[in-house]
């Protein structure tokens, strides 16, 4: 009877799970089929590396490409080099008493907060109150505040999967805890950190609501690159022509291409993430 029972449970979990993830796969299958079919059309050579003109009902996309491109590497070099070095401190020197567990409580809930608060906040410090201006630094700034509890949780969880083992090994042989801790913890634990830093780069390109506030602009004749000047990003880009834009339907193609090259950006992110996972984890077996 009880075989039977734990039998019906597993068929249960196993169809719900089943279900649910074949549910998942056709909205995003209809998703992306909408986007495909609607903006291949709009792809080219000519669409990609040429500005928006006429009001973004003629050229391309290169201004917008640029500035997301910029946006995302600023908000690498803000998030990663403090969001490592804060899990480190987290997962090896940090002791375990109630205000490290205050703390990764803390972080867990940034990773919870709506976009958009992270934009206001992104205004009110560095727009106003550093006096950035609405400009590409500010934008890319909140960005990494938005990365950082990411980037932290994917660290330390990567470390944590180290045995203590090999850290015991490292340290008998002489190596002092910051030589245990570059030498060996770090390196075996990098697949995973590479994993988590470019998934939350990924997702950081595509946030539309952060640059809403902070600097991001509806249209730039030509294309800049100044850290202290607005920009123009694919999202809110594509958030632009798809509701705002006075001439919606004579857009809507752009649009669509827009998407679809936003798209093929995080997937190729993506992908980068599960090749280097691949590759690291290819020469630890």
């Amino acid at each position: 009877m009880q075989y039977k029972t734990n039998r019906l449970s597993s068929v249960i979990e196993w169809g719900t799970l089943l279900s649910t993830t074949l549910i998942v796969c056709f909205f995003l299958f209809v998703i992306i089929w909408e986007i495909v079919s609607k903006g291949v059309s709009s792809l080219s050579l000519e669409f990609v590396s040429k500005v928006p003109s006429a009001g973004m009902t003629k050229g391309g996309i290169l201004t917008p490409i640029i500035g997301t491109v910029l946006l995302t590497l600023i908000t690498a070099l803000f998030a990663i080099p403090f969001g490592v070095c804060c899990a480190i401190y987290l997962n090896e020197y940090a002791e375990n008493n109630w205000l490290t567990r205050t703390i990764r409580a803390s972080i867990r809930n940034l990773s919870g907060v709506p976009s958009i608060i992270y934009g206001l906040f992104g205004l009110a410090l560095f727009v106003q109150a550093l006096q950035f201006g609405t400009s590409l630094i500010a934008a890319g700034l909140t960005l990494g505040l938005l990365s950082l509890p990411y980037i932290i949780t994917t660290t330390e969880e990567a470390l944590k999967r180290i045995p203590n083992s090999t850290r015991e090994a490292a340290l008998a042989v002489g190596a002092t805890k910051f030589e245990t801790i570059k030498d060996v913890v770090l390196p075996s634990a990098m697949s995973g950190i590479l994993t988590g830093v470019v998934l939350t780069l990924s997702r950081a390109a595509g946030e539309t609501a952060p640059i809403l506030f902070t600097g991001a602009a509806f249209y730039i004749n030509g294309t800049t690159g100044y850290l202290n000047q607005e920009f123009m990003a694919l999202p809110y880009h594509l958030y632009m022509l798809s509701t705002q834009h006075q001439s919606i339907d004579q857009v809507r193609p752009i649009a669509y291409g827009t998407a679809l090259v936003l798209v093929i950006v995080v997937f190729l992110l993506n992908l980068t993430a599960f090749y280097i996972r691949y590759k690291y984890r290819k020469n630890e077996n």
